[in-house]
C-alpha cells in the first residue's frame, strides 16, 4: 500500500466516524518555543492547554512534522529521520479511552478490501502504563486482545506530558510483531527492533505540576475535561504494509534514494559508506523541500539555519558518492514525484522551492571551495601551533561567515586528522541565538511569564478588537502587570502591561506595526501605551507607562489610538499588498511574500527571487502600483473558509497560521491576499507609492523598501532639489546629467591611472639604488631598509620583487619596511638561491612583525606583515639582518 493510500484511508476512516478533518499546519510552529513542528498534536497545542476552545469535538489530521535533534545519526541508522508524517486522532471532552482504543483496534485490524490497514491482529502487541487498569481491561476485555500480548510499562516509556506543568497522562501503545528475523522473542519490553512501535494513544486525564524529566512530578488533579491525543507515525505503517527492512526504503524515500544513486553513479545495498550517504541524502533532501514549500528560506539563523543545514549536508554527502556537477534540480523533481501525491501545493509552488533551492545548492558549491581554503589554512595553523583540536572560533567562523554547518566541519577536519573544539562551537552558538531570543521575547512579552497572561485569559476571556472600525472604544480593565507580574494597581511613572476586555488597539503581527495612543480611566489616570502585543492568543496587552494617576483592574477605561499614525500605517499595509501582486505579475508566483514591515508611511517587503530584480523591472513594478492608485479602486475585507479563499486564489503569506474562518483582503480586481491588518477604503488614499530600491537579505530572498504618500512624496521633492542643483552646477538640463556625470567620472579614472602610473614609476627608480646598496651577509646579498613612510602595501610589493630580481642568482633577501596610516608594515623576498639555505620569506617576516608588534606570514617565497609599532622598524631592520646572518654561519 502506498504512502498516499495510507495517508488518504486515515482521513477518510476518522471523518466518516465524526472527525473534522484538520489539513496539515506549517512545519513552521506557531508557538514562540518551537522553531519547527515536530509532532502531530503540536497545532492543537492551545486546545489542551485550554488557552483557545477547541472548534471541533473531535479531529483528524496527517501533521507534516521535522525533528533534528538527532541529525548526526541520520544515514548511520535505519531508524534516524527528519521529516516524517504523523497521523493522529483527538478528542477534546468526547470520548475517551474506550472510544480511542476501539477506534484504534478497528482501523489497524480491518480487511484491507473494507478500507482498513488489514494488520494480523495476532502480530499486534500492547503496552500500557502500570498502573492503568482500566485501559488493560478494555484491551482485554473490550476488544480482545490476549493477556499475554499486553505488557505493562513505567512512566518512562508510557506516560505522557509537554514537560511543562499542565495535561498530561498515560499512554498505550500498539506494536507490531516484525518476526523472529528481527531478534528475540518477548513483546516490546524485551525487543523494540522487533517488536516495532506504530501507534501511541495518549490519554489526557491529568494535570501536571512542576518538575523536571518525564518522571520527576507532581500529579495535581483531574482534568476538567478528558482529551485524546493520538500519534500514528506513517512511514512506519508503511514499512510493515510495504515489506520492507526499514522506513529509508518506504516508497515516498526509495524513490530518491534510487535517483541520487542514479546521479552519483552509484547502487543502493551495495556498499554500507555509499547507503549511508545515500540515505542522509533521501533524508535531508525530502525534509528541504517539504521545508522550502512551507516559506523557509535558508539562513544563519533559526529555522532558516536548520535548512540551509540540512540542504548542504545532503549536497556535500552527493559530493563524497561522486557526483561532480550541481544535483539539487533532479533530486527537487524526484522528491516533488514522491510528496505530490500527498501535497498537491507541492506540485504547484514547483517553480518557487526550484529556485530557493537551486540558489541554496548555488551559493553553498561556491562557499564549499571558498570555505574548504579557510578551512585548511586553520587546520595548518593548527598543527603549526603543535595541537590537533581545531577551536571552536574556527568553527564558529566557518558556520556564521561561510555557512558551513558544524557536522561538516566535523567532517573535513576528520578527514584531516583532526578532532574540533565542539564545546565552544556551541558555546558561542549558544551565546548568538540568546541574543536573538531574548531580544525577540522582550519584544513579544515584556518581562512576564507567559502564565501570567494565561491567567488573565482564563479569568476574564480574550480581547475583542474593535480596531477594524473604531478609533477609540470603551473598555474595561481585566488584567494589570507592573514588572512583569500581576497587580491590582499601578501608579504615575510605573511601566505596564495593560489587559483591556475590547480594544481598538492593533497588536503587531502579521508585518503591521502596533498602534500607539492612551488609555484613559474615568477617575483622571493615564496609560501613554507605546506597543501592542499578543504574547497568547486572543489576548492584547498594552505596553506603557502610567502618566497620571493610579490605574487598578476592573477599572472603567476609555481606549483611543493615535489616529494619524494608524493611517499612515494603512497606507502601508496597502500598498504592501499591491507591490506583491505587482512584483508577481512582474517575476512570476517565484516572487511569494517572504516577511513585510508596515510602519507610518513606509514599508519593506521581503520576497523570493533567485536574482537580482533589473532597475528598469522595478520601474515597471512601480509604475504599475501608481497606476492602481490612480483608478481608485475599493479595498474590501471579508470573512469566509479557508477552502473558499483559496478557490478564489487569494494569497498566504509563509509561515503564517490561518484558522478554518480567515480574513480576506480584495482590492478592486488587482489583489485578494489573507490579511488581517488594517487597511484603506480606497487606493487614491495612499496618494504615491516611491520604491527606494532592492537588495538581497539572503539566499534566494530579495527585499523592496518604499515610502506612501506624503513620505513618498518629500522624499521626490528633495530629490527634486538636487536635480535642480546638480543642473546648475554643470550647467545643462535635467536630462543631459547622466551623460555630463559619466563623461566627468570617465576623466577623473583616467586622471587617477596617470597617477598610479607616475607614482609607480617614481617607486620602482629606488629600485637599482637598493640593489647596488646591497650588503653581504655570509655569503647572501641582504636589502633591509625602510622606504619614504606612505608607500602603500602594493606599491612596497612590487618594489621588494624587483630589488631581488636586480639581485641575480646568488642567495638574495630583501626586506623593506615603510609606515603607512601610522601603522608599521613589511613585505620580505627571498630568491631560490637563499630559500636554499634555510632562508624563507615567511619565517623573516614573522620575526620581523613580532618586532614591529602584530604578525604576518606567506609563502617561502614571498610573505607580509605589520605591526602596531611605528618606532620598532630600526629594530626590525636589525632582527632580519641577524637571521639572515645566523643562517650563513
Amino acid at each position: 500500500m502506498e504512502s498516499a493510500e495510507i495517508r488518504r484511508r486515515w482521513l477518510r476512516f476518522f471523518e466518516e466516524r465524526g472527525h473534522a478533518v484538520v489539513p496539515s499546519a506549517s512545519l513552521i510552529a506557531d508557538d514562540p518555543t518551537l522553531l519547527l513542528v515536530p509532532a502531530g498534536m503540536v497545532p492543537f497545542k492551545p486546545y489542551f492547554l485550554g488557552e483557545v476552545a477547541a472548534p471541533w469535538p473531535r479531529a483528524t489530521s496527517v501533521q507534516k512534522c521535522v525533528r533534528t535533534p538527532d541529525i548526526e545519526e541520520v544515514g548511520k541508522t535505519t531508524r534516524h529521520g527528519t521529516f516524517f508524517q504523523m497521523c493522529g486522532n483527538f478528542s477534546f471532552g468526547d470520548y475517551f479511552k474506550e472510544g480511542a482504543i476501539k477506534l484504534a483496534w478497528e482501523l489497524m485490524t480491518t480487511p484491507q478490501e473494507d478500507g482498513g490497514y488489514g494488520l494480523d491482529p495476532e502480530r499486534l502487541w500492547i503496552t500500557v502504563y502500570l498502573e492503568d487498569e482500566e485501559a488493560e481491561r478494555i484491551w482485554r476485555d473490550v476488544v480482545g486482545v490476549p493477556e499475554e500480548r499486553i505488557q505493562h510499562l513505567g512512566m518512562e516509556e508510557n506516560y505522557w506530558s509537554m514537560g511543562v506543568p499542565g495535561p498530561c497522562g498515560p499512554c498505550s501503545e500498539i506494536s507490531y510483531d516484525r518476526g523472529p528475523e528481527f531478534g528475540e522473542a518477548g513483546g516490546p519490553a524485551i525487543n523494540d527492533e522487533r517488536y516495532i512501535e506504530l501507534w501511541n494513544l495518549v490519554f489526557m486525564q491529568y494535570e501536571r505540576g512542576e518538575g523536571s524529566g518525564k518522571t520527576d512530578f507532581e500529579i495535581l488533579g483531574d482534568l476538567p475535561k478528558q482529551n485524546i491525543d493520538t500519534g500514528l507515525g506513517l512511514e512506519r505503517l508503511a514499512m510493515i504494509l510495504q515489506g520492507v527492512q526499514n522506513m529509508f526504503e518506504v516508497d515516498t524515500t526509495r524513490l530518491i534514494i534510487d535517483h541520487a544513486g542514479e546521479l552519483a553513479g552509484v547502487r543502493y545495498g551495495e556498499d554500507e559508506q555509499q547507503d549511508v550517504s545515500l540515505r542522509v541524502v533521501a533524508d535531508h533532501i525530502r525534509t528541504s523541500i517539504m521545508l522550502i514549500g512551507d516559506g523557509v528560506t535558508p539562513g544563519n539563523e533559526g529555522r532558516g539555519y536548520v535548512l540551509r543545514r540540512i540542504m548542504r549536508r545532503a549536497i556535500r554527502n552527493m559530493r563524497l558518492l561522486g557526483a561532480k556537477g550541481p544535483t539539487v534540480a533532479e533530486l527537487t523533481d524526484a522528491v516533488i514525484r514522491a510528496m505530490g501525491p500527498q501535497y498537491p501545493e507541492l506540485v504547484e509552488d514547483r517553480r518557487r522551492i526550484e529556485t530557493v533551492a537551486l540558489a541554496e545548492e548555488a551559493a553553498f558549491l561556491k562557499t564549499l571551495k571558498a570555505g574548504t581554503n579557510i578551512l585548511d589554512a586553520a587546520v595548518t595553523e593548527t598543527r603549526k601551533s603543535g595541537s590537533n583540536v581545531l577551536p571552536g572560533d574556527q568553527a564558529f567562523l566557518l558556520h556564521d561567515t561561510w555557512g558551513f554547518p558544524i557536522d561538516l566541519t566535523l567532517e573535513m577536519a576528520a578527514e584531516q586528522g583532526l578532532s574540533v573544539d565542539e564545546q565552544g562551537f556551541r558555546r558561542l552558538m549558544k551565546e548568538q541565538r540568546e541574543r536573538a531570543k531574548a531580544d525577540a521575547q522582550a519584544k513579544k512579552q515584556g518581562h512576564a511569564d507567559l502564565s501570567a497572561y494565561r491567567e488573565i485569559a482564563d479569568a476574564a476571556g480574550g480581547t475583542d478588537f474593535t480596531g477594524y472600525t473604531d478609533t477609540a472604544d470603551e473598555a474595561t480593565v481585566v488584567g494589570l502587570l507592573v514588572d512583569g507580574l500581576p497587580s491590582p494597581a499601578a501608579h504615575e511613572g510605573d511601566e505596564v502591561e495593560v489587559v483591556l476586555d475590547r480594544t481598538p488597539f492593533y497588536a503587531e503581527g502579521g508585518g503591521q506595526l502596533a498602534d500607539t495612543g492612551r488609555i484613559r480611566l474615568h477617575n483622571g489616570a493615564q496609560v501613554e501605551v507605546r506597543d501592542v502585543q499578543q504574547p497568547v492568543p486572543g489576548v492584547s496587552v498594552h505596553k506603557g507607562v502610567v502618566t497620571v494617576g493610579e490605574i487598578t483592574v476592573d477599572a472603567p477605561a476609555y481606549a483611543e489610538i493615535d489616529a494619524t499614525r494608524r493611517r499612515f500605517i494603512a497606507r502601508a499595509h496597502s500598498a504592501t499588498h499591491l507591490t506583491h501582486q505587482a512584483l508577481r505579475d512582474a517575476l512570476g508566483p517565484t516572487a511569494a511574500q517572504a516577511g513585510s514591515e508596515n510602519a507610518p508611511g513606509r514599508f519593506r517587503f521581503d520576497f523570493g527571487s533567485p536574482t537580482a530584480v533589473p532597475g528598469s523591472v522595478l520601474t515597471d513594478v512601480e509604475q504599475q502600483i501608481n497606476t492602481v492608485l490612480a483608478r481608485e479602486l475599493d479595498v474590501q475585507a471579508e470573512y469566509m473558509g479557508i477552502d473558499e479563499a483559496r478557490k478564489q486564489g487569494a494569497l498566504a503569506e509563509f509561515g503564517e497560521k490561518y484558522g478554518q474562518t480567515v480574513r480576506v483582503v480584495t482590492i478592486g480586481d488587482f489583489s485578494k491576499e489573507l490579511c488581517g491588518g488594517t487597511h484603506v477604503h480606497n487606493t487614491a488614499q495612499l496618494g504615491l507609492v516611491k520604491l527606494l530600491g532592492e537588495s538581497s537579505i539572503g539566499s534566494g530572498v530579495r527585499r523592496v523598501e518604499a515610502l506612501v504618500g506624503v513620505d513618498a512624496y518629500q522624499y521626490l521633492a528633495r530629490e527634486h532639489t538636487v536635480v535642480s542643483q546638480l543642473t546648475e552646477l554643470l550647467k545643462g538640463r535635467p536630462e543631459e546629467l547622466p551623460e555630463r556625470v559619466s563623461g566627468m567620472l570617465g576623466r577623473l579614472r583616467e586622471a587617477e591611472k596617470e597617477i598610479e602610473r607616475f607614482r609607480a614609476e617614481k617607486v620602482l627608480q629606488a629600485a637599482g639604488g637598493l640593489a647596488e646598496g646591497a650588503k653581504d651577509v655570509r655569503g647572501t646579498a641582504l636589502v633591509a631598509a625602510r622606504v619614504p613612510d606612505g608607500t602603500a602595501a602594493d606599491d612596497l610589493r612590487t618594489l621588494v620583487l624587483d630589488v631581488r630580481q636586480r639581485l641575480g642568482s646568488r642567495p638574495g633577501v630583501v626586506a623593506l619596511f615603510a609606515v603607512t596610516g601610522g601603522r608599521p608594515l613589511t613585505v620580505v623576498a627571498t630568491n631560490e638561491a637563499a630559500r636554499e639555505l634555510g632562508l624563507k620569506a615567511g619565517d623573516l617576516v614573522r620575526t620581523a612583525a613580532k618586532t614591529l608588534g602584530g604578525g604576518g606570514g606567506g609563502k617561502p617565497d614571498v610573505a607580509q606583515g605589520g605591526g602596531q609599532n611605528p618606532e620598532a622598524v630600526d629594530e626590525a631592520v636589525g632582527a632580519v639582518e641577524r637571521l639572515v646572518a645566523e643562517a650563513g654561519s
